[in-house]
């Protein structure tokens, strides 16, 4: 059987759903990316047409993707996940593959780091996790995985966060471990 890649760009129809979605989004959250214009996002966004497919994944699996930040450096829009549970479409997943792998049985379908890396987008880091908080309140019910330093993923764990108690709070499990109520969400720049 021969590799087929996926062709990551949308049909015209798919596109113009996403944009509409993203831009009444972007209204109704104003707060998370104040001084910020629609008509320069979405002129970003149109000339980027593999950031809108990622962006598009990200929509699919529930992350409900918006604008929160724009770097002055790299002139790119920064987008996280700002569904308020863990994207549904991401939950009941090991951290990593090599997490999944070691698990003896009841292994689930797939893993944060390989999904996020198939949707374009990387995982929050616990800096990104806690902008995202101050934005709002997330995962009062579910918790995320987050990028987890290479010093603590070697030693066989991950970290994950939620808000409880009005705090948010960086926990830790094996790799290997998943549970219905724990997703894990990205960002992508445009």
């Amino acid at each position: 059987m021969s590799d087929i890649s996926i062709k990551k760009v949308l049909t015209s129809d798919q596109r113009e759903e996403l944009l509409r979605v993203l831009k009444i989004r972007f209204e109704r959250n104003m707060d998370r990316h104040k001084g910020l214009e629609w008509t320069h996002v979405k002129t970003k966004l149109e000339v980027n047409p593999e950031k809108l497919w990622s962006l598009n994944e990200m929509e699919k699996t529930g992350g409900e993707p918006d604008v929160v930040g724009y770097d002055d450096a790299t002139k790119e829009y920064i987008f996280y996940d700002c569904s308020p549970e863990s994207p549904k479409g991401r939950r009941s997943v090991c951290y990593d593959r090599e997490g999944m792998e070691s698990r003896k049985e009841h292994k689930p379908e797939n893993n944060a780091v390989d999904m996020a890396s198939a949707m374009g987008s990387e995982l929050l880091t616990e800096e990104q996790y806690r902008e995202l908080q101050n934005l709002g309140k997330f995962d009062t019910k579910t918790s995320s995985w987050i990028k987890t330093p290479d010093g603590i993923r070697k030693l066989g764990g991950a970290l994950f966060c939620d808000r409880r108690f009005d705090h948010v709070f960086v926990y830790h499990n094996g790799a290997e471990s998943y549970y219905s109520a724990r997703g894990f969400r990205t960002s992508l720049r445009v």
